[in-house]
């Protein structure tokens, strides 16, 4: 049998509702030489049916059954099932543009230093989306570059894991989706990044991302805040950046801030300063650290700054003024969700 040039592995879970437009989607592709690993993982409605349905119409559609064990482990098994070099993923409530394939396909073979390359999304059904949702979709899909997405990988989830399309060899050589109390899939992201991988994205929208009540980064405490929170800060604790010697100043001396600081300040990398523009705070000691004014950073010896505020617009001028005073994103500071 003449092995496919792509894979597409969709796991998926009592995806009775929305898998059929999902398959049709895939289905609809301009790209077809490919294969779908569909992994069943132990679906308790009828969704296994409307697959073997699909399946016995085009050849292409592999039914992988497994016991119920959760999405990492359904994707893992459909990686190692997976007969092409270059794995497409997929969601099973999600629905791809029909040059999703193409496109990607396309762009890892004219970037063959990219290991991985997601898309644009946009979201659906338009009336559930809320808009600090939206303002987030905005955000990640302006990550585009290998550069924008390593130096925001800090701020939150920047490729959409339905998007991703990646080389096989790269992920299982990095052991694959790793299951534990974190999300799977910035998990990923970061041990990616953390490896010196190159991460891109097609500037597209070539997926809709469903948006609803019952999406399990709502409701499993896998995907919760202090979730993200954690798992940030353990990659945070292991970036070279923050031991080269210079001196910490951690951006946001408020309740919220100080909390995410803390999981770093309870390892040992305190700051050297806390920089607010509160002036009831300007003066107070917070962890053997004080607050001080931004002006701080003029007058001394150029620190490695960790932004931790994250109110609305105040990312963007905390980024303006440093940028002013001729520090560099990646280099010189860094954002955190």
């Amino acid at each position: 049998m003449k092995c496919p040039a792509l894979s597409v592995v969709l796991p998926f879970y009592n995806a009775e509702s929305t898998i059929a437009e999902t398959l049709d989607s895939i289905g609809a592709q301009t790209f077809d030489d490919y294969e779908l690993v569909a992994v069943d993982d132990g679906s308790r409605d009828a969704s296994a049916s409307v697959v073997r349905e699909y399946a016995r119409r085009d050849s292409r559609l592999r039914l992988l059954p497994r016991p119920h064990a959760g999405v990492v482990k359904a994707m893992n098994a459909g990686i190692a099932a997976a007969r092409a070099p270059v794995i497409a993923r997929m969601d099973a409530d999600d629905r791809m543009h029909p040059e999703r394939l193409r496109k990607q396909k396309t762009w890892l073979e004219m970037n063959p230093e990219i290991d991985l390359v997601g898309t644009q999304v946009q979201l659906f059904p338009r009336e559930a989306v809320q808009e600090g949702l939206q303002s987030y979709i905005r955000w990640q899909n302006a990550c585009l570059t290998p550069e924008a997405i390593a130096d925001e990988v800090y701020v939150e989830l920047p490729i959409a894991n339905p998007t991703v399309m990646f080389r096989k060899e790269t992920i299982q050589s990095l052991g694959g989706y790793r299951d534990g109390n974190f999300p799977e899939d910035y998990e990923l992201i970061l041990r990616l990044v953390h490896a010196g991988r190159r991460l891109a994205k097609v500037p597209e929208e070539l997926l809709d991302w469903r948006e609803s009540a019952g999406r399990l980064t709502r409701t499993d405490e896998h995907y919760s805040r202090d979730a993200f929170d954690r798992l940030r800060a353990a990659y945070l604790l292991c970036d070279p950046r923050l031991y080269s010697g210079r001196p910490l100043a951690f951006w946001g001396a408020g309740r919220k801030s100080r909390r995410r600081a803390d999981r770093l300040i309870r390892e040992g990398l305190g700051p050297a300063a806390w920089i607010d523009i509160d002036s009831t705070k300007i003066g107070k000691r917070f962890a053997d650290a004080p607050v001080v004014a931004p002006q701080w950073l003029e007058c001394t010896p150029r620190p490695f700054v960790l932004s931790f505020v994250n109110n609305h617009g105040a990312p963007a001028r905390i980024a303006d003024y440093l940028h002013d005073l001729g520090y560099r994103r990646g280099r010189d500071y860094l954002m955190v969700g």
